[in-house]
C-alpha cells in the first residue's frame, strides 16, 4: 500500500508533444489518465518511454484506456525481442474503463504492487491539452483515504 503522505508527481503531456527525461527515478508505477485522442504512433511512443525510462505498472484509465494496456505490453515484449523477461523488468499492466478516476487511483495506491519489487515512486501521467495538477492530485490524496 502506498504510504498515505506520499505525493504522487503530476507530468502533463500534451498530446503528441515531446516527452521529459524520468532519470533516476526507476523503478515506479505509473496512472495515464487520457483526455484527449493521440495517434498510434505517438501512443508508441509513450509506451516505449515508459517502459524504458522504469516503469514497472502502469495503469490506465480515460479515453480508449485498454489500447493503452496493450501498448505498454507490446513496447515491454519489444524491449526484450519478445523473449525471456528478468523478474525484476516485468511490467504489470491494468485498464480501468468500468471505474471511476476515484477508484482507478484507489486502486494504484492499495493494490498496485509488483511481484519482485518495491514501486516507490508513482507518476500519474495526464495526456490533455490543459493541464489539471491540482485536481488529479488532489483526487489522488482523496481516494488514498477511502476504504
Amino acid at each position: 500500500m502506498i504510504d498515505i503522505g506520499e505525493s504522487p508527481e503530476y507530468l502533463h503531456l500534451k498530446p503528441e508533444g515531446p516527452l521529459p527525461a524520468l532519470n533516476g527515478t526507476a523503478p515506479f508505477k505509473a496512472v495515464i489518465v487520457i483526455d484527449s485522442e493521440v495517434s498510434p504512433e505517438w501512443q508508441a511512443k509513450v509506451s516505449n518511454w515508459l517502459v524504458q525510462s522504469g516503469c514497472r505498472y502502469m495503469m490506465a484509465w480515460g479515453l480508449d484506456c485498454s489500447s493503452w494496456d496493450d501498448s505498454v505490453d507490446l513496447a515491454h515484449l519489444e524491449m526484450f525481442d519478445f523473449g525471456e523477461i528478468p523478474d525484476d523488468d516485468f511490467v504489470m499492466t491494468t485498464w480501468h474503463e468500468k471505474d471511476s478516476i476515484h477508484e482507478a487511483f484507489w486502486f494504484a495506491g492499495h493494490c498496485a504492487m509488483h511481484p519482485s519489487l518495491v514501486l516507490e515512486k508513482t507518476y500519474i501521467v495526464h495526456i490533455g491539452l490543459e493541464g489539471r495538477p491540482a485536481d488529479l492530485l488532489d483526487t489522488f490524496r482523496i481516494a488514498q483515504t477511502a476504504r
